[in-house]
């Protein structure tokens, strides 16, 4: 076997020896093209002004700017991701920025909205659910109904109304956004604890769990990104950009036995109705206790 082995190795040489100089007598050589001529992966020099809700980001400290500097070389480079994140934010900012405001939750926090869920109705690997992720005994201590039937987690208005219940919350307890942000991952009770074992007083000077530690940084990379995504490489056109088409909105008062049938008498499936009131879990709307719904209709 090793003979024969041997005699295969030297043959190959001399094929690869014979198509080499076949190779140099040819007229022209097609040029190898270097990586570096055609793609360019540049470092980014960090804005002095990022902030959250208006508090600065103190881009003087070394270990707070490397922190800063991960999450917007990930968020600029990491392409496919981010320009996905641009195209949804398009289709949702425009519902959540008026109930931020109506809320009194700096317009920021959409932002965080983003970080949390990347707007996809999905529930997490730990039970956190919508696009503010909430978990479920939170979402049931601050109101929302969750149950098999009905999630209130999945209704983008009346989740963004405890989002910003427990934000304010924070903000009043810790006197700051960025704490509140954090308390927002971590628990507000977390949080308290770390800060009081290390004796300080804010985000940036304190350990924190792993996840915490970039949460605050990612919300601000992606406020910076998607507010500048020109600056940052993305190109693209308006049409290119996700929508929500106009809705009406019904209220119903009592029982849907079928929810395929009620929305076949609005002109649509069971997979459109779905996709604007993901918040109804079945097939159906039990609605014992005779609750007042809203539920949204496309128009278009």
């Amino acid at each position: 076997m090793y003979k024969s082995f041997r005699f295969l190795s030297l043959l190959s040489v001399l094929i690869v020896t014979i198509l080499f100089f076949n190779a140099m007598n040819k007229d022209e050589i097609d040029p190898v093209t270097s990586t570096h001529e055609t793609y360019k992966i540049k470092a980014i020099k960090l804005p002095l002004n990022l902030n959250l809700a208006g508090e600065k980001v103190p881009l003087g400290k070394a270990d707070v700017r490397e922190r800063m500097d991960r999450e917007i070389l990930v968020n600029t480079y990491w392409q496919s991701n981010g320009l996905l994140l641009i195209k949804r934010a398009n289709k949702y900012f425009p519902i959540l920025e008026p109930l931020l405001k109506k809320y009194g939750l700096p317009d920021d926090f959409k932002f965080l909205a983003l970080a949390e869920s990347a707007f996809i109705d999905e529930t997490s690997s730990v039970g956190a659910a919508g696009i503010w992720h909430f978990m479920k005994n939170t979402g049931k201590e601050y109101g929302l109904e969750i149950n098999k039937n009905v999630d209130e987690r999945y209704n983008i208005e009346k989740s963004t109304k405890v989002a910003a219940e427990y934000l304010i919350k924070a903000k009043k307890k810790f006197n700051s956004w960025t704490l509140a942000a954090a308390a927002y991952n971590a628990g507000s009770f977390g949080i308290s604890k770390r800060l009081e074992e290390q004796q300080v007083n804010n985000y940036y000077d304190a350990l924190l769990p792993d996840e915490t530690e970039r949460y605050v940084f990612r919300i601000i990379a992606l406020k910076e990104v998607i507010s500048n995504p020109k600056k940052y490489g993305f190109s693209y056109d308006a049409e290119d950009l996700y929508t929500l088409p106009k809705t009406t909105t019904i209220k119903v008062d009592t029982a849907i036995s079928n929810i395929t049938l009620f929305a076949k008498k609005f002109g649509i499936t069971y997979k459109e109705f779905k996709i604007y009131n993901p918040w109804l879990r079945e097939n159906k709307l039990n609605n014992k206790s005779r609750k007042l719904y809203e539920i949204k209709i496309p128009t278009e």
